[in-house]
């Protein structure tokens, strides 16, 4: 990951990462998912990424969205 980026969330479920990232890009916040899952059997972790001049803000919107479910 380039410099500048933190995470800022962790997702076992694909979709809620998805989703999360899609609604921080409709927000005007890029961010990125690392998937790390293993691909035949699903399992592991996925990272959610953003800028860190965003990250306030993202984890604000995150929160207020009711998506954080996963752990940080």
């Amino acid at each position: 990951m380039e410099k500048g980026w933190i995470k800022i969330q962790t997702y076992t479920d694909a979709i809620r990462g998805e989703m999360d990232k899609q609604m921080l890009a409709e927000s005007g916040i890029p961010a990125v998912l690392l998937n790390k899952q293993d691909s035949s059997f699903m399992f592991g972790k996925i990272d959610l990424f953003v800028n860190e001049k965003d990250f306030e803000l993202a984890q604000r919107l995150i929160q207020e969205n009711g998506t954080e479910k996963d752990e940080n």
